[in-house]
């Protein structure tokens, strides 16, 4: 399996996806989306490689006014136009964790979310469960352990 790393062109893809052009640091990418109806402002880091442990790895970072959230580790995205979103993942023994960045400023975190539960039948998950099987569903045929 390849590693995956984020290079120029994602960085566009997640850029036309959001509606924003990112800010060059010298070893990440910074988006601002700002929602003014809903009063909603959030701030995207995208590290394509940053010593964690004793590799070079992804790392997503999330600030809004009140929340500060990190992907580690993350090992591909879904951009979305029609949706106007980016999902970013992870996955690690089974588990699968998700960030959704909104286009409108908003974000969702899916957590530690066992792989089965992506390709299962929702209808048979509880509605609590449900959602985050949908959610990062779209990202199932992208997750290292589904490639040969």
């Amino acid at each position: 399996m390849n590693k995956f790393t984020f290079q120029k062109s994602d960085i566009e893809i997640i850029s036309r996806v959001l509606g924003v052009e990112p800010v060059k640091r010298i070893d990440h990418y910074r988006f601002v989306l700002e929602n003014q109806k809903d009063k909603r402002r959030l701030a995207l880091e995208v590290y394509p490689k940053v010593p964690i442990g004793d590799e070079d790895e992804n790392l997503i970072t999330i600030y809004t006014h009140n929340t500060h959230i990190q992907l580690y580790a993350c090992t591909g995205y879904v951009p979305s136009e029609s949706l106007g979103e980016v999902i970013f993942f992870t996955e690690n023994k089974g588990r699968v964790s998700g960030v959704i960045v909104e286009k409108e400023a908003g974000c969702s975190v899916y957590n530690n979310v066992d792989a089965s539960v992506l390709s299962g039948d929702f209808t048979q998950l509880a509605p609590e469960v449900m959602l985050s099987g949908i959610a990062l569903s779209v990202a199932e045929h992208l997750l290292p352990s589904r490639e040969d």
